[in-house]
């Protein structure tokens, strides 16, 4: 397994390591449920660092790169972050990802690392001819109410003015941050990204504030689950379109793009499987692969489901077909028939994300 600039840091936590698309990442230090209401009530400390990063330099890269995805990345202001989608010709979602646009001759793209190799040997191409950095760069996510006052007090004063979705470049110490203001956790969260280098020392400047605690992957996804925010991988798949993933209201119908005629058809027929928010009334939850049931009839599958420790019953995400996506619906999911209710996103809709400063 591939180690990450912080695999040393964590496990002097004591983490407990797994093995994550090739990574060796932490899945929990103190406990999930600990750590996602810690990150809820408080902040928390992602390593994030098996994702990719990309540098498209010049107007015809970015350019290039805009025909492989269904928002706006030409017209992206400086300044600004877009959430968009990579697509192969059927229309398929080859990786979700998020772009910067640094300044008008530069875009920051962050993707997944599960298709990662597909998205650098798509990306690094003539004619889009992107820089691959993710080999050099460490991701540290910081997540929870507290951030931005955290931040400010550790001197990084740059982040002050962000409002969300917006991205920077600023210094910490003798090295190039890249810094945005996202929040896959669903509360007010800033994606570090710093050179391998430097990525120990600010890994525990940060952790020198009291308020401050390390979280894995176990508690990411919960959290980011509670939100109803899609995972590469489980959720989003090269055989999943943009319009099944719920991703319509991004999509940039007035520019061409990879699999716009397939998704032209599908958004005319009307006839698309939707991925679907369901609950259940208590503790159990629907996991993923168990199929959903209307009555003795399977219509669909779960992709992603947990217990919400911040909800307090079982949450989860399922393919179903669009006559049965309307909230209220009474199915069941699994083989032991767990009744299951379909309803609205988000499942936990008290986060700090979208917060004005």
């Amino acid at each position: 397994m591939q180690k990450t600039a912080l695999f040393d840091v964590y496990e002097a936590h004591q983490a407990r390591v797994v093995d994550f698309h090739d990574w060796a990442l932490p899945v929990q230090f103190q406990g999930i449920v600990d750590e996602h209401q810690h990150t809820r009530k408080a902040v928390s400390l992602f390593d994030c660092s098996h994702m990719g990063e990309f540098l498209i330099e010049g107007q015809a890269g970015i350019a290039a790169l805009d025909r492989h995805v269904f928002s706006d990345y030409v017209g992206l202001k400086p300044g600004r972050c877009r959430y968009s989608a990579i697509l192969n010709d059927r229309g398929g979602i080859i990786d979700d990802c998020v772009a910067l646009r640094l300044d008008e001759e530069r875009l920051y793209l962050v993707s997944n690392a599960g298709p990662l190799a597909e998205v650098s040997s798509l990306l690094c191409l003539p004619g889009i001819g992107a820089k691959n950095l993710s080999d050099s760069t460490a991701k540290i996510d910081l997540q929870g109410p507290m951030a931005r006052d955290i931040l400010l007090e550790l001197g990084l004063d740059a982040v002050g003015t962000m409002r969300y979705w917006d991205g920077i470049k600023t210094r910490w110490q003798d090295h190039e941050l890249v810094i945005t203001r996202g929040g896959y956790t669903g509360e007010l969260g800033y994606e570090i990204f710093v050179p391998n280098e430097g990525a120990v020392a600010l890994w525990r400047y940060l952790m020198q504030h009291p308020a401050v605690k390390p979280a894995g992957l176990g508690a990411r996804d919960t959290l980011r689950l509670e939100m109803g925010y899609p995972l590469n991988g489980s959720d989003l798949s090269p055989d999943r379109t943009p319009l099944e993933s719920g991703m319509g209201r991004f999509i940039k119908w007035d520019k061409d793009f990879r699999g716009k005629a397939v998704l032209e058809e599908q958004r005319d027929s009307g006839s698309y499987p939707v991925l679907t928010a369901i609950r259940s009334k208590d503790r159990r939850a629907p996991r993923a692969g168990f199929t959903v049931q209307d009555g003795d009839r399977e219509i669909g599958v779960v992709t992603s489901g947990t217990f919400g420790p911040s909800v307090g019953h079982g949450i989860g995400l399922a393919y179903l077909p669009q006559d049965f996506a309307d909230p209220g619906n009474a199915l069941n999911a699994g083989p032991r028939k767990l009744p299951v209710t379909t309803t609205r996103l988000p499942f936990y809709a008290d986060g700090t994300c979208r917060i004005r400063f």
